[in-house]
């Protein structure tokens, strides 16, 4: 499988959703804070269900919140 690299912006999203906390967040897609963090830090991919839930909370498309980069 080929090297990809996977960004996303849920920390920017968090701040603009009236500073959202990871717990907020993690209620809200349910997972844990620990979770969220491992997916905002990139040691994480989230699940298609979790991706499409965060972007149901910021009320954006995936592609606002997840970018895909081939290395």
């Amino acid at each position: 499988m080929a090297d990809i690299l996977i960004t996303n912006r849920i920390r920017e999203k968090r701040f603009f959703a009236n500073e959202m906390t990871q717990q907020a967040l993690a209620d809200k897609v349910g997972v844990t804070r620990q979770t969220i963090m491992a997916i905002e830090k990139g040691k994480y991919s989230p699940s298609l269900e979790v991706a499409f839930k965060m972007a149901e909370v910021f009320e954006c498309h995936l592609d606002d919140i997840f970018q895909y980069q081939p290395k």
